[in-house]
């Protein structure tokens, strides 16, 4: 990214980047959401040998860092990665251009194509509810949930399962901690995931979206993500989600995809992500306001057909203590 240099080329380099004005409709939206070029082709209704000229220049001059995501790469813009100068530079360019209606118009096309992200995912799961647990057993295993468990302490514990599917995980966890909080937003799941709680009495299955989970601020010592954030269109969103319903120095455990190239298994599953990375992980609890993160692989198990798997933890901003007061 670009580094500090108050040299007269340096800041040159900064105003030429933001001298065009499509660098700076790919700019705000790049900042907001890691896209590819087909994506920034769709949202700004411009062919991609123009958008792709446009990418480079803002890559050679580090505003944007780009990764491989199975045949394409994905681009996007981190002010914290940013010099100072050239900070102040874009969030002026930014607070200038906010009333642009064709900035206006980008982010209305944005909004569709993450909604169409969302969709796939939502497609998915209304067919495999009936086949969720003998799908996800094939191609993940087992053991990753006793791994999310075990990273868990006290039995007085409110924990909060995101995303818990058909609630495998909420009712193995159940008899461990005080109480289970389920949120999922497939309706076909939550039905599923009923129907397995049975008569466990301290699991609370609620129906909402993640990135508005319907939990009050704090109320959860931890909170679980297993299999669930390579689903979702913004992760940063639903990190930040994560951390309000934490109480001080609670909890998050996430487990998810490790980076892989299987581009067909992804649309498969309905996935908008290919994995996340250890430095990717790392950068999205340190934005949400985790401290404290690790990230790391989980073995393979025996004959699973799905990506390999890594386990992240985080503690929530405030008081760093585990304990309950």
């Amino acid at each position: 990214m670009i580094k500090s240099d108050l040299q007269p080329d340096a800041i040159l380099s900064w105003m030429d980047g933001l001298s065009d004005p499509t660098r700076l409709r790919i700019l705000r939206l790049v900042e907001r959401q890691e896209l590819g070029v087909a994506e920034l082709c769709e949202v700004l209704q411009l062919p991609q040998s123009t958008v792709s000229r446009h990418l480079k220049v803002l890559a050679d001059q580090g505003w944007t860092v780009n990764r491989r995501h199975g045949t394409a790469n994905l681009y996007a813009m981190s002010l914290d990665e940013l010099a100072t100068p050239a900070r102040r530079l874009w969030l002026l360019a930014r607070e200038q251009t906010e009333a642009w209606a064709t900035c206006r118009q980008d982010s209305l096309r944005l909004e569709r194509r993450l909604t169409e992200r969302q969709d796939d995912a939502q497609r998915f799961f209304a067919g495999a509810a009936g086949e969720w647990d003998r799908l996800r057993g094939e191609l993940y295993g087992q053991s990753f949930a006793r791994h999310a468990m075990l990273a868990l302490l006290p039995s007085d514990w409110t924990v909060a399962d995101l995303g818990c599917g058909t609630a495998t995980l909420a009712a193995e966890l159940a008899p461990h901690v005080g109480r289970v909080i389920g949120v999922d937003q497939s309706g076909a799941m939550l039905r599923a995931a009923r129907k397995r709680a049975g008569g466990l009495e301290n699991l609370d299955l609620r129906r909402g979206s993640l990135e508005a989970i319907p939990i009050q601020d704090g109320e959860c010592d931890a909170a679980l993500l297993v299999l669930v954030l390579s689903y979702v269109a913004e992760p940063r969103a639903v990190l930040k989600e994560m951390a309000r319903i934490l109480r001080p120095g609670g909890k998050a455990i996430i487990v998810d995809l490790l980076p892989h190239d299987r581009e067909d298994f992804r649309r498969q599953m309905g996935q908008a992500s290919m994995g996340f990375g250890e430095p990717e992980m790392a950068s999205l609890l340190r934005e949400a306001g985790f401290t404290r993160s690790t990230t790391r692989p989980l073995p393979p198990e025996p004959n699973v057909k799905g990506p390999a798997l890594m386990l992240s933890t985080g503690t929530a901003p405030g008081n760093a203590s585990v304990n309950k007061p």
